[in-house]
């Protein structure tokens, strides 16, 4: 005799169609096989709803973990003509051969942007990220022992220098992944940590080193480093499709192609004139952006102004870097990439022809504003215009080419400078060269050469496909 209880209880079950756990797996089953074979299409959104309400989108966590990455790395690495002065006082070294482990770091950044591409496809971005905050940090921890030049090399150049290369491509072009609809933006938000960093950190150093030593600086900076950048990584993922989602502002129809990308091959793109004007543009810009912010607050100390007021340039440099990476890069997705960056070049050119003539802080102050806006609107322009130009097929790799063009020009200049200093005893010869190299980046971006590459979507191969399926 069937307990009369247990019938209300099945009578409710069938009333509200409430399955038991078999039924609830079969059904998922189902469901998932449907998916497989195109019988029910998943949702046309890149956010998830909740009761009719967008869910938060996991993509801006993603610009969120980069942006604080990016504040760390770059912020120490700004902040290394703060230490300028006391490890040349310390060691009797010259000018030259003291910034030439600083453009070594960005030699060894180079090589390894274009390699992070790949590391970050075979490990994704998260284990990448991690490698960046160890080489990063116990670079610095290690900076702290230095006795000899080959040491501050080896230290500086190379292992600072690989913690600095695996940190911009993978977080660029995961970022470029997350976004279709105001990716511009994205990348000037994320990149904008650059700026912030670069507003924090040199002060915090600077009364440090006043403090302490550079010595204890130098400790103090690798260890807060290391565990930042390594705790922040664990929120990065390497596409939407890992979350089953897709990426902002890309409908259901589109979908495919974030999984199977568009565009052009590295090989292809190689063999284009676009790719090597956009070489030469960012070579230029690297020699001029990299040649200041080595030998700014040297070149402020010696006429006379005080460190704690020479940090301040690069405090404000890195305020308006952060409103440059925004608006410029809001303004990419308005007006194109070609068009934004001849308007940050022309504010650099403007910026450079001011420094020569700067002997009192106020004129520090106007060309850091200028100049710190100009710098960050470049900084936001290279994954936007790899994507808009080659499409997203092979972004990270061509992104990783244009990075190391910067990186060769950024590796250049502060040796130059140093040079010409240690040879005249004066910046104002080095200074008018670095404005003439910003005008020859300027008329590259002008030139009708640079026009925006056309390329066909490429069908999704049975391999590829397969792969989709395996994600699904």
């Amino acid at each position: 005799m069937t307990c009369p209880v247990m019938n209300y209880i099945l009578q409710l079950k069938a009333l509200f169609l409430i399955p038991s756990r078999l039924e609830f797996q079969e059904m998922a089953h189902r469901y998932i096989e449907s998916i497989h074979k195109g019988i029910i299409k998943q949702p046309a959104s890149s956010t998830a709803y909740v009761n009719g309400k967008p869910k938060f989108f996991y993509g801006y966590a993603i610009v969120a973990s980069a942006f604080i990455t990016m504040s760390v790395v770059w912020g120490t690495v700004q902040s290394f003509g703060l230490f300028f002065k006391p490890v040349l006082n310390e060691f009797g070294w010259s000018r030259a051969a003291t910034s030439g482990a600083f453009s070594l770091s960005f030699l060894v950044f180079g090589i390894l942007s274009m390699a992070a591409s790949r590391l970050t496809d075979r490990f994704g971005p998260r284990l990448v990220t991690m490698a960046c905050g160890v080489f990063l940090g116990l670079g610095y921890i290690l900076m702290s022992q230095i006795t000899a030049i080959w040491q501050l090399y080896v230290l500086y150049g190379i292992m600072i220098g690989i913690g600095m290369g695996t940190c911009y491509v993978p977080l660029a072009s995961t970022v470029a992944r997350w976004f279709v609809k105001k990716r511009g933006l994205m990348t000037g938000i994320f990149a904008a940590g650059l700026g912030v960093g670069s507003v924090i950190v040199p002060p915090v150093a600077s009364m440090l080193i006043e403090s302490y030593s550079w010595r204890t600086a130098y400790v103090i900076l690798g260890i807060v480093a290391m565990v930042m950048i390594i705790v922040t990584a664990q929120f990065l993922r390497r596409d939407p499709s890992e979350m089953k989602l897709l990426p902002y502002g890309e409908k259901s129809a589109e979908s495919k192609s974030n999984l199977n990308p568009t565009g052009y091959t590295l090989k292809r793109a190689l063999r284009t004139k676009q790719l090597w004007m956009l070489v030469l543009i960012f070579a230029c810009f690297g020699f001029s952006q990299q040649a200041i912010l080595v030998h700014i607050v040297p070149y402020a100390t010696d006429i006379g102004i005080s460190a704690i007021m020479a940090a301040t340039l690069l405090s404000i440099i890195g305020g308006l870097h952060v409103a440059g990476k925004i608006g410029i890069g809001g303004t990419c997705d308005r007006i194109g990439s070609r068009p934004a960056l001849i308007l940050s070049l022309t504010l650099l050119v403007i910026a450079l022809t001011l420094l020569p003539f700067a002997k009192q802080i106020w004129m520090f102050y106007f060309f850091a504003i200028i100049f710190g806006f100009a710098y960050g609107g470049m900084g936001c322009l290279d994954s936007p215009s790899v994507a808009e130009f080659f499409g997203m097929k092979a972004h990270g790799a061509i992104l990783g080419v244009i990075v190391a063009s910067w990186a060769v020009g950024a590796t250049i200049g502060p040796v130059v400078v140093g040079h010409l200093f240690d040879a005249y005893n004066s910046y104002y010869l080095a200074f008018w060269i670095i404005a003439a190299i910003a005008v020859a980046g300027t008329i590259f971006a002008s030139l009708p050469k640079l026009a925006r590459v056309k390329f066909a979507k490429i069908p999704a191969t049975s391999r590829q496909a397969e792969t989709v399926q395996k994600r699904a």
